[in-house]
């Protein structure tokens, strides 16, 4: 391992490892093969990326360089990459890569994001070329490695990240055919929030002798969240959710369907809250927009689909709000750790009408919490305690968030009348992201400002007027 790493980890804030970390690294940087297991918000990122640091800088095996490849620390050979991380969704992938630049460039690596929605052709280029670490979702990356664009077969090290995820969005299948085309002798780190019999049978067949750490509970109750389930009748959930996210510097809503998100993104725009989608219904451009502007503050609420429950690494949220319940509870630990990431404390509130308290009951009992349950409407006391502060909403003449996000790196500003230019570079993170992935030591939260952000004017409103405004809309669709 390079010398001058502690420096490049010390200038982005690690200098402490995290319990996942700490429980993993002696095992993977000696090579062996490695089932992990922290919540999300853990510190897993940096557990594996350090060991791929190691790996690959400190191999001595000599291959001749292929033509138009780079010198680098051993010769990298076109369409073949030493290390593999394979990941379910784009949005982790373009975390995990933008985590791994400041170490990469001090180690002399490269690396490629793979992943579909946007054309192959740059991913193509930079395989030919010849990169050190490829981070990918499996469709695309077997897509290429039937065009014969890319080969496994001098993959030195190889990780499965999300493995849950994974068997739960189907994608196990791919997984077991990509890792076929590993070499057996390659180290392989399979990580996870929760370990089911689905990855139990991965780690079964492709990990040799591999050691198991567990670092903390798969359960979404910690001594920095506070759970709240906040029963509402139909007609107050819009109002009442207005009356929440307009009172938080940084939240993330979360419904169940594509739908659902697209219509309630736009709802809190109306009621003056400025909002942004994510969801598996929008273009990748459009996605990456609209983390940049939750990312950079011009939005302060991302309304999302489970999308968002894993991978998306945003410091400073301070609520989440299941605006509808998830079906399952470990979609229910997945979102809650979207907040309490870094050392800071958060708050998790469930929306329940009436007839859904027995499916919520159920729901929190599985997930290992014991959230405190109240009824409310609009104006009740219990939503100034839990989002303290004057609540500021943009002018509803104001144009909503989504159409005024940051704009991606290498595009010009929109002009009014016109549409953006086209997809931003393939693997380019987020503008004005952090660094992602869950760290050891980070910096502290900005303080709050009071100030909605983006907001052209904002201006306060009482609780009885976003009621009359928000009411209309809530009894019309019951907010969901």
């Amino acid at each position: 391992m390079p010398a001058n790493l502690a420096d490049a980890l010390a200038r982005i804030d690690i200098d402490t490892p995290t319990p996942i970390q700490a429980a993993t690294l002696p095992d993977s940087l000696a090579g062996r093969d490695l089932l992990g297991r922290g919540r999300t918000g853990s510190g897993k990122t940096y557990a594996f990326l350090l060991p791929i640091i190691a790996r690959l800088t400190g191999s001595t095996s000599s291959t001749s360089q292929a033509p138009g490849a780079r010198s680098g620390r051993s010769a990298r050979t076109a369409r073949s990459p030493r290390a593999l991380v394979i990941v379910p969704t784009r949005e982790l992938a373009v975390q995990i890569d933008a985590a791994l630049a400041p170490l990469a460039r001090v180690a002399g690596l490269t690396s490629l994001t793979v992943f579909g929605g946007v054309g192959q052709a740059p991913q193509v280029r930079a395989l030919r070329a010849g990169v050190d670490v490829v981070i990918a979702c499996p469709g695309r990356l077997e897509d290429l490695i039937g065009q014969g664009e890319c080969r496994l077969d001098r993959v030195e090290i190889t990780v499965l990240d999300e493995a849950d995820h994974m068997s739960d969005l189907g994608f196990l299948p791919a997984v077991r055919r990509l890792l076929e085309l590993t070499p057996a002798s390659g180290q392989r780190l399979l990580f996870s929030a929760t370990l089911d019999a689905a990855v139990a049978v991965i780690v079964k067949r492709y990990l040799r002798n591999p050691v198991t750490h567990e670092a903390d509970s798969p359960e979404a109750s910690s001594a920095d969240v506070e759970h709240h389930v906040l029963q509402v009748d139909a007609e107050q959930r819009l109002p009442v959710l207005v009356d929440l996210t307009s009172g938080a510097r940084r939240s993330v809503v979360f419904t169940r369907t594509k739908h659902r998100a697209k219509t309630l993104a736009r709802k809190l725009n109306s009621m003056g809250v400025s909002s942004v989608e994510l969801h598996g219904n929008l273009a990748q451009n459009a996605r990456t927009r609209n983390l940049a502007a939750f990312h950079s503050g011009a939005a302060s609420t991302l309304v999302a689909t489970d999308i968002a429950a894993r991978g998306i690494h945003v410091d400073d949220v301070e609520l989440v709000i299941h605006a509808d319940p998830p079906t399952e509870f470990k979609a229910y630990v997945h979102r809650s750790g979207r907040t309490a990431r870094a050392g800071a404390k958060g708050t998790v509130i469930t929306l329940m009408e009436r007839e859904q308290a027995a499916e919520v009951r159920a729901l929190v009992k599985a997930a290992g919490i014991r959230p405190t349950t109240t009824s409310v409407g609009v104006g009740h006391p219990m939503l100034r305690r839990l989002v303290p502060g004057e609540r500021r909403l943009m002018p509803v003449s104001a144009r909503p968030a989504e159409t005024t996000t940051a704009p991606v790196r290498g595009r010009q500003p929109a002009r009014p009348g016109r549409r953006p230019q086209g997809p931003a570079r393939t693997g380019a993170p987020a503008a004005g992201a952090s660094s992602p992935g869950a760290r050891g030591v980070r910096r502290a939260a900005a303080p709050a400002t009071g100030q909605r952000s983006g907001a052209a004017r904002a201006g306060s409103m009482s609780p009885t007027r976003m009621s009359e405004q928000a009411g209309g809309r809530g009894r019309r669709s019951g907010g969901r």
